[in-house]
């Protein structure tokens, strides 16, 4: 028994000319420029394609294919869901490095230049040998300069801060001060939690 064999159409540049490209989400069917329409693949033949084209839009038959070429440039271009997350997805990572790298920063406790001095050019470095990318783009996102550093220090100790407050506030526990026994007269303070 001979099985039927599922061949899908291919598009064809020539599809064009009846305002016609790949569908943006699959490429294996027609999408009028038109009306956005996606049609089956079964549809990715000349002669149904143009008779979508003469049925619905008519009004643009006789247009050269420098016309269809503009609308094609035109949705290509637009933005789309999944561009606008991958932008905004890279911006929320360099925000998080920028932070991650401020931290250990304040931990090195190393002067805030040194994010501008040594680790942007580092990861410029590493981006160029190792991973043979342009760092250009990628660079651009982390911002590491001293007052940068600075603010996403204070903001981390900040909020550090606000927690343990909202912590003490909302916990019983007793306190006890003892005696100065740290070198320079300084409390020792202990709280334990109940």
């Amino acid at each position: 028994m001979a099985e039927s064999k599922n061949k899908c159409g291919q598009y064809s540049a020539d599809y064009l000319k009846f305002g016609f490209i790949p569908s943006l989400s699959d490429k294996q069917l027609p999408m009028c420029l038109l009306c956005n329409k996606v049609l089956s693949n079964e549809a990715m033949k000349p002669s149904k394609l143009e008779d979508h084209f003469r049925r619905w839009h008519p009004d643009k038959i006789g247009k050269d294919l420098k016309y269809f070429q503009t609308l094609k440039d035109k949705v290509q271009k637009r933005p789309t869901v999944d561009k606008m997350f991958a932008s905004t997805s890279q911006r929320d990572d360099g925000l998080r490095a920028s932070y991650n790298i401020s931290l250990l920063i304040a931990k090195s406790e190393k002067p805030h230049t040194i994010g501008e001095k040594l680790i942007l050019p580092a990861i410029e470095e590493v981006l160029k040998t190792i991973l043979h990318k342009p760092a250009s783009d990628i660079i651009k996102i982390f911002l590491l300069s001293n007052n940068i550093v600075q603010r996403r220090i204070d903001e981390m100790s900040y909020e550090i801060e606000s927690l343990l407050c909202i912590f003490l506030q909302t916990t019983y526990f007793f306190t006890q001060l003892d005696e100065p026994t740290l070198p320079g007269n300084e409390a020792l303070h202990s709280s334990t939690k109940k």
